[in-house]
């Protein structure tokens, strides 16, 4: 799909089981290519991306990134160098797109305070 690519990483894709391969972040697409079956691909249109969700951790560390399409779903990635991938992927998403997931810590902060409100009644 892409007629020049801006960084070729090493990844996996949890799409499922964990996929070893090939992420190209390129001018029309991201593309996904599976290592020991080039036929397995993933094919994202930068049209049909709806925003880029990355996990943050202590020291400014991001494990894996998930991509949110319009219509698909999402698909959860790792790379070698994920800072590098999502610089590249910033020049093809604006940054209003591109977001910071909720950590381990927020869901179950969450999780307590939906309990919490349950058992209460209360509707804050």
């Amino acid at each position: 799909m892409n007629n020049s690519v801006d960084l070729t990483v090493k990844a996996t894709s949890f799409h499922g089981m964990g996929v070893y391969g090939h992420i190209l972040v390129g001018n029309n697409a991201l593309e996904f290519y599976n290592e020991k079956n080039p036929e397995d691909y993933i094919q994202i249109p930068w049209t049909e991306v709806d925003s880029i969700a990355a996990e943050v951790l202590p020291g400014k560390i991001i494990p894996r990134f998930a991509v949110i399409t319009k219509q698909s779903g999402h698909f959860a990635f790792s790379t070698h160098d994920n800072k590098a991938t999502l610089r590249a992927i910033q020049k093809h998403v604006p940054a209003e797109r591109m977001v910071r997931s909720a950590s381990f810590i927020d869901v179950i902060n969450l999780g307590v305070r939906r309990i919490f409100r349950t058992l209460t009644g209360r509707r804050d």
